[in-house]
């Protein structure tokens, strides 16, 4: 059974920074590509970045590269994302997801509890 728990949201004001992290309890989780995704209030869930499965390629949404950084470290089966420059529109609670997404994939349903960030002056 996959268990994801994310940790790191908070309030920061704009141009702020957080530094998210997901603990994963996945089969193989060395072998798994991983990915965080947002939803924002009255919106649906949004694909974020994704990481491979050896930390060596990154992908982002248009809306927040050269902002947020995704990295992982297998040994801990932790997936990190950075998040820098923090507007507004940022705010949403966040989640990780255990897989290969993109801006065209469908998202599954959340499985951890998220972890809520808040950009607000």
């Amino acid at each position: 059974e996959v268990q994801l728990v994310e940790s790191g949201g908070g309030l920061v004001q704009p141009g702020g920074s957080l530094r998210l992290s997901c603990t994963a309890s996945v089969f193989n989780f060395e072998s798994t590509s991983m990915a965080w995704v947002r939803q924002a209030p009255g919106k649906e869930l949004e694909w974020v970045s994704t990481v491979n499965s050896g930390g060596t390629r990154k992908f982002y949404a248009p809306s927040v590269k050269g902002r947020f950084t995704i990295s992982r470290d297998n040994a801990k089966k932790i997936v990190y994302l950075q998040l820098n420059s923090l507007k507004p529109e940022d705010t949403a609670m966040y989640y990780c997801a255990a897989g290969f997404f993109t801006e065209y994939s469908q998202l599954p349903p959340p499985r951890g509890q998220g972890t809520q960030v808040t950009v607000s002056a």
